[in-house]
């Protein structure tokens, strides 16, 4: 079904070549036509009362699964936690968090989780910056997204901010035999960053997929110094894939995450190993799909007028010749003009964040999603 904001935004794109303007006017259009999204819900719950029977069915013969990423920007809650420092996200804090804002942002998510699914959502769903397991569990139940059967893989992490990685996954798809957390300890003691959620899930047809969710701790303080911190969660990651390779060497294997670093960088080429040609698959290897986004210029984040791919996807070699599949052309930066802003400063645009500094935005996030199909129904593995 075609919307009418699309219809107009259409013939809008025929007539001007202006990025920015087309961002803008989506963003106008969006507001106007949601009132405060509204007919998105409705529309979004009539379209699962009515359609339950028909998405049972197309479940049977789906032949894919689709695993998206998404780095949420401070979704915490509005209730003050004493163990960790979220005195800002509090409606008295400097950020003046109140329960409005946060509903906002809870809607929000659930409407780009919607958006990458084509009203299907993704059978896994990898999370950053989520304060606790209540607002996961308030986003899976308290908005359209309770019409599907989703768990929640989740683990208060030792951050001293209080975020943590988290995974969804939908039942009626996969099954999950196992899950861990993998601590990164430092030889400073007084660092603290998020764990590494490790899930193992078994599809319909009795594959396995070995998931990693990530958030490498950020270049607060600056590159070079925050560097080993990004190499050291890198390696711990490659120590357990290269256990999981041991066993299997054609294991299905996906890291996704935040890794604040780019494709080309330290951590990721000589910490887990991730070579960028997919042309070199082979057992035992993973290849960086996000690599290739860097020759498209654009990214996930935009800093000073930079787009970097900070937001990745990266599988085994099993996944590029095996009955489960994907390649470069089936992982994507989720780049919808509502997520987007006019950069005025550096030109062209820039995620639509929910604050700048300490004034509130309205927008979603600071990064962009990505998302991967991987195929189900390949019948004659290639070689490798």
């Amino acid at each position: 079904m075609v919307s009418v904001t699309n219809v107009v935004l259409i013939f809008m794109r025929r007539t001007w070549k202006n990025e920015v303007f087309h961002v803008r006017l989506r963003q106008v259009l969006y507001l106007f036509m949601s009132s405060r999204y509204l007919l998105t819900y409705i529309f979004f719950a009539f379209f699962c009362a009515m359609s339950a029977h028909w998405t049972y069915s197309q479940q049977q013969g789906r032949d894919y699964i689709r695993l998206m990423f998404y780095n949420t920007e401070n979704f915490f809650d509005t209730v003050d936690d004493p163990t960790v420092n979220d005195n800002d996200f509090l409606p008295n804090g400097s950020m003046h968090w109140t329960p409005s804002r946060y509903f906002d942002k809870r809607d929000n998510i659930f409407r780009v989780i919607a958006h990458v699914g084509e009203w299907d959502p993704p059978a896994l769903i990898g999370l950053c910056e989520t304060e606790n397991r209540n607002v996961l569990s308030d986003l899976v139940q308290n908005t359209p997204l309770a019409k599907y059967p989703y768990r929640i893989i989740h683990k208060d992490s030792p951050d001293l901010r209080g975020i943590d990685v988290a995974l969804l996954y939908r039942s009626d798809y996969l099954e999950c035999v196992a899950q861990q957390f993998i601590r990164v300890r430092f030889s400073d003691n007084r660092k603290r960053t998020r764990d590494i959620l490790y899930a193992t899930f078994c599809t319909a047809k009795k594959d396995t997929i070995h998931v990693f969710v990530n958030h490498w701790p950020s270049r607060t303080g600056g590159i070079r110094q925050s560097e080993p911190g990004r190499i050291l969660s890198a390696s711990l990651v490659r120590q357990k894939v290269d256990s999981v390779f041991s066993r299997n060497p054609l294991a299905n294997i996906v890291v996704t995450g935040d890794l604040n670093d780019s494709p080309l960088d330290k951590s990721l080429v000589t910490g887990l190993l991730a070579l960028n040609d997919t042309a070199l698959a082979k057992p035992s290897a993973l290849f960086n799909l996000s690599a290739y986004k860097m020759k498209e210029s654009t990214g996930t984040i935009k800093y000073q007028g930079k787009w970097s791919v900070y937001d990745q996807i990266i599988v085994s070699g099993g996944l590029l010749r095996g009955t489960l599949r994907t390649d470069v052309n089936r992982c994507h930066i989720f780049r919808a003009g509502y997520l987007l802003e006019p950069d005025l400063r550096y030109q062209g645009v820039k995620p639509f964040r929910t604050y700048i500094g300490l004034k509130y935005n309205k927008g979603f996030s600071d990064h962009l999603p990505v998302y991967l199909d991987i195929m189900t129904n390949v019948s004659h593995p290639s070689h490798l």
